[in-house]
């Protein structure tokens, strides 16, 4: 029980499950910004009611029908994915690189008035000690 509950609780997997639900909320803010924003515009654009309907290229079959392949849900897929890109790296990585910068810097200068660090110590001790003889 003490390795499942130290698996659960290491920093990777709740890293991840708040990932996925971040990850969970903004695909509804995607989806409605699509719907509401992009899929009207597309509309204006290209003539159809959405990008998935947008470009379509009719190929025949061998059974003497056609098949049309969409390549606006292509398009609109890219799109979706460039947009859940730009909001977690705007929302989320850019706001906790720079608390990590903040932090770093307050860690440097903690260090520096701390005084010498045991390393530094022994080291200074070996010269010392390598002058007398």
């Amino acid at each position: 029980m003490k390795g499942f509950r130290d698996f659960i609780l290491r920093g990777n997997v709740i890293d991840l499950a708040v990932a996925v639900v971040i990850g969970a909320a903004f695909t509804a803010i995607v989806n409605s910004i699509v719907t509401s924003v992009i899929n009207p515009a597309i509309s204006a654009l290209f003539q159809a009611d959405s990008l998935n309907e947008a470009l379509p290229v009719s190929i025949p079959t061998t059974s003497g029908g056609e098949s049309t392949m969409y390549f606006g849900a292509v398009i609109g897929a890219a799109i979706n994915f460039l947009i859940v890109a730009a909001v977690v790296y705007f929302v989320l990585v850019l706001p906790v690189n720079k608390l990590r910068e903040r932090q770093a810097a307050q860690k440097g200068i903690a260090a520096e008035e701390a005084g010498p660090t045991e390393t530094q110590l022994l080291a200074e001790i070996r010269d010392l000690l390598a002058e007398q003889k």
